[in-house]
């Protein structure tokens, strides 16, 4: 009971869940809110969530807001906290972490969902007591959330590396979904992405379907990257696609090994590849937990 009582937003693009937790095992209330095109009538229905809660349990004592993007992390920014340019329609350019601020009047801490998710696999998953380390999420969208001398990474703003530019399968010309980029990595092998392709959604897809060997070869791609920029010391995969398809860790593990073909020379790339590669600890929780995280970071 002496834990302090925080509530947690992970702003996705097809579902918005809020919690309200002392901690990852000590969760008092969770529900999920389809995040729908209607971006006010949405974060209506959060704002209502956080006060009913506080009516119900008590004073909340900070808040952590855990969101898709592109968002504005920069403080010092009349936009702060506010999504941006986003794929997801109806976003654009809201605002998300002044709104519940001034509405709740408690301590905020807003980053990506993917930023959350990673801080939270660092205090209780699989990343404990590392220093630098990755975790992509590939559902809905695809995102990064890189970790860097324990804190994610921040320029001008924070990286958005689902949306490089991969080289193409031999023979693939279909021209993606992003409505961006069209055949960035995002829109080749992204949830929605698959299902436009092909028509069916990618949890319904058989293991030996053959698109999955175009996906391997464009998240390979984003491997590649990662281990060549900043050397994480462990890469962790989940989103729905991930969940969905197990058999796509062993095909990345192998397909990042023929990439890289050896130029690396690191046991995390060789005897320990499957530690190095793997799922969350968190589970499908890791995105809720995210914002919890962040929650834990805004509580003075």
């Amino acid at each position: 009971m002496n834990e302090p009582l925080l509530a947690g937003v992970e702003l996705g693009g097809t579902k918005c869940i809020c919690l309200l937790a002392r901690g990852p095992a000590d969760i008092r209330a969770q529900i999920s809110i389809p995040t729908g095109d209607d971006s006010d009538a949405t974060m209506r229905r959060i704002e209502s969530t956080l006060h009913e809660w506080q009516a119900v349990h008590g004073p909340i004592a900070a808040l952590g807001i855990a969101s898709f993007g592109p968002v504005d992390l920069s403080v010092r920014s009349p936009t702060y906290g506010f999504i941006t340019s986003t794929p997801k329609i109806g976003w654009s350019h809201t605002d998300v972490a002044q709104r519940l601020r001034r509405s709740l009047n408690i301590p905020i801490a807003f980053n990506t969902d993917v930023n959350g998710a990673a801080l939270a696999e660092g205090r209780w998953g699989a990343a404990q007591g590392l220093h630098d380390f990755a975790y992509i999420t590939v559902g809905t969208g695809i995102g990064v959330g890189l970790i860097v001398a324990d804190r994610p990474a921040f320029g001008f703003t924070h990286p958005e590396l689902g949306h490089i530019r991969v080289a193409r399968r031999k023979g693939d010309d279909w021209p993606g979904s992003c409505r961006f980029h069209g055949d960035c990595l995002e829109g080749l092998a992204s949830g929605p992405s698959i299902e436009r392709r092909l028509g069916v959604r990618a949890e319904h897809l058989a293991p030996d379907d053959p698109v999955w060997e175009l996906i391997v070869h464009a998240l390979a791609q984003l491997l590649h990257t990662l281990v060549l920029a900043t050397a994480p010391q462990r890469i962790l995969l989940g989103g729905g696609v991930m969940n969905s398809q197990r058999h796509l860790f062993a095909r990345l593990r192998g397909e990042l090994q023929r990439s890289l073909n050896h130029y690396v020379e690191a046991p995390q790339l060789t005897s320990g590849i499957e530690a190095y590669i793997g799922p969350p600890a968190l589970g499908e929780q890791v995105g809720p937990l995210g914002s919890l995280a962040l929650a834990l970071e805004a509580h003075p």
